[in-house]
């Protein structure tokens, strides 16, 4: 398995990731008294989650665009 192919399925485990938060999220949302700091929580995860989701994009693309 290449670097490229490293980096794209640590991608995909992350966004897998991202997607079970924003499940959660959804389901905070449609909870009768929602913990707004919990909501916080959640969204600073999803943030969090999608900066490191680019990042291994931009090593992905970068390790592809080096070796031709």
């Amino acid at each position: 398995m290449s670097s490229a192919d490293e980096a794209l399925g640590r991608a995909e485990d992350l966004l897998a990731r991202l997607n079970q938060k924003r499940e959660e999220l959804e389901q905070l949302a449609k909870a009768d008294d929602i913990d707004g700091d919990a909501a916080v929580d959640l969204i600073a995860d999803l943030a969090d989650l999608a900066r490191q989701i680019e990042a291994e994009l931009t090593r992905a693309r970068t390790i592809a665009d080096a070796d031709g």
